[in-house]
């Protein structure tokens, strides 16, 4: 395994030292990161990034603890309802929120909704979800003694959520906070059809003009990749600050919080938030994609989008797995200081842009390799880049489920290590590897800023085509591969369970 898990860790390395070599080719690249114009870039993307994460981990953090904790009425349906935005890339909230209430839209005309507060409310609207299966899934692993000791002390519900429940979220909330925070930096359709000029929108400005030096796009992806490494290593020097609490083996369920008068109002609202981050949008696009279907070639475009998206999302989902294969056993079964770093090397694309992944493609084939530029084979690469955290986060636990017990017999019975990972290990490996291809496939699909930089000419994905369209005001057009690229989305994430403990 060392040999192909080394090439993984190198293979996932290499685009982002290119790319930090080709911003040394720029003129004055201290002048371009301090001009008036790329720190308005980076101070709207720290604004935009800071109000979404708090509003999230506020309002994720609620959302989990009444999911979990209350007798909240339809607790099992809402549970599904609140997550549902999963399955709605943020391009697709971006252009049913303009569509809707935008100016020229179908129910009013707010100026407003184009620009930081209407990108603000499609961000909060894409990660909440994440913190709140973060929350439940911490909450249902507490121990319920303490509250009841709480109790008995005769501490106030006010007091126990300050002294209790508070301390529990922490480390989800402090996790939710971290993604929530890196998928404001990573986005860029959301940002760009409601036109904020974020640090990812100026990568995107710089590559695109008119100059024939694209060393400043070089060095303003450098810079959001200086930022997002920041994020994460002040969030862990946060982490290790906070003090460790050991959970019980068999905690005691903690016991359910009576609303009151309250129960019927919080479901309404619950389910309000979830049917107005996903219903709404796919009712405001159902009504635009009926107005767009007229034209005899809406369909036609769109099957052949859907056609590239499913094939190049299929091909990412195989390599990026057989990828993450060697790694997970690597990490898991020889544990060592390299084999460590290959495992930080090759989740590395976790703090890699979309957009700063396919810069560096872009530069290296053009350089290296000019016969594959604007092929397939680029932007499936980009792919794995970007996603091989996903499919290593699902083998790992599947690799050390497996008790080598079960290898050594096999090979004690003459089979070759190759025989043994074919017809032993692959197969108890198998939920984890469709685990990982599933995730990798569901989120390739919707993948916009690498595909928009690295696709071949005339082979659109329906992510293209619904930034391309909406981008130009069609929103009609952009219509109906937004609701094709749901429908997919949707049909993916049908067979996954979404909840915490049950009661």
């Amino acid at each position: 395994m060392w040999a192909p898990a080394a090439f993984v860790g190198l293979a996932m390395v290499v685009p982002l030292a290119y790319l930090v070599l080709r911003s040394t080719d720029a003129t004055d690249p201290v002048a371009l990161l301090i001009s008036s114009r790329v720190v308005g870039f980076l101070s709207t993307t720290l604004r935009l990034a800071g109000v979404v994460t708090l509003v999230s981990v506020a309002l994720g953090g609620f959302l989990a603890w009444l999911l979990e904790r209350s007798d909240l009425p339809g607790r099992r349906v809402l549970s599904v309802v609140v997550v549902l935005p999963v399955v709605v890339p943020t391009y697709v909230l971006a252009l049913a929120l303009v569509s809707a209430v935008g100016p020229g839209g179908l129910v009013a005309s707010w100026p407003w909704v184009r620009g930081f507060w209407g990108a603000t409310a499609v961000l909060v609207a894409a990660t909440v979800p994440t913190v709140v299966l973060l929350g439940r899934a911490e909450l249902a692993g507490t121990d319920g003694s303490l509250d009841d000791a709480a109790r008995a002390l005769g501490d106030s519900a006010l007091t126990r959520w300050r002294r209790l429940v508070i301390p529990q979220l922490r480390p989800a909330l402090g996790a939710g906070g971290l993604l929530s925070f890196l998928y404001v930096l990573s986005d860029f359709g959301a940002v760009s059809i409601l036109g904020v000029d974020t640090l990812n929108r100026g990568i995107y400005f710089e590559y695109r003009s008119l100059s024939s030096d694209r060393s400043s796009a070089a060095v303003l992806g450098v810079a959001l990749v200086a930022l997002s490494v920041a994020v994460i290593a002040l969030e862990r020097a946060l982490r290790r600050r906070g003090a460790a609490q050991a959970a019980p083996t068999v905690p005691t369920p903690y016991p359910v919080t009576r609303l009151g008068r309250w129960r019927w109002p919080a479901s309404a609202a619950v389910a309000v938030f979830g049917l107005a981050t996903t219903g709404g949008p796919v009712a405001v696009l159902t009504v635009w994609a009926s107005r767009g279907v007229s034209s005899a070639d809406a369909l036609t475009e769109v099957v052949d989008a859907g056609r590239t998206s499913l094939s190049w999302s299929a091909a990412a989902a195989v390599f990026t797995v057989a990828a993450a294969l060697p790694v997970a056993i690597l990490a898991v079964r020889f544990r060592s200081r390299l084999s460590r770093v290959i495992e930080t090397a090759a989740v590395a694309g976790f703090a890699l842009p979309g957009l700063v992944v396919a810069l560096a493609l872009v530069f290296m084939t053009l350089r290296v390799a000019p016969v594959v530029y604007q092929t397939w084979l680029v932007v499936v690469a980009a792919y794995v880049v970007r996603f091989l955290p996903e499919a290593l986060g699902a083998l790992r636990p599947a690799v050390a489920a497996v008790d080598p017990a079960v290898e050594d017999a096999a090979r004690a019975l003459g089979r070759g290590r190759a025989a043994v990972l074919a017809t032993v290990t692959l197969p108890l490996v198998r939920g984890g590897l469709l685990a990982g291809a599933a995730l990798v496939f569901l989120t390739a699909m919707k993948e916009l800023p690498a595909t928009l930089l690295l696709q071949p000419p005339g082979s659109d994905t329906l992510a293209v085509r619904v930034w391309t369209a909406a981008s130009e005001g069609f929103y009609a057009r952009a219509a109906l591969p937004a609701l094709a690229l749901v429908a997919l989305s949707a049909a993916l994430l049908a067979p996954l369970r979404f909840g915490g403990s049950r009661r």
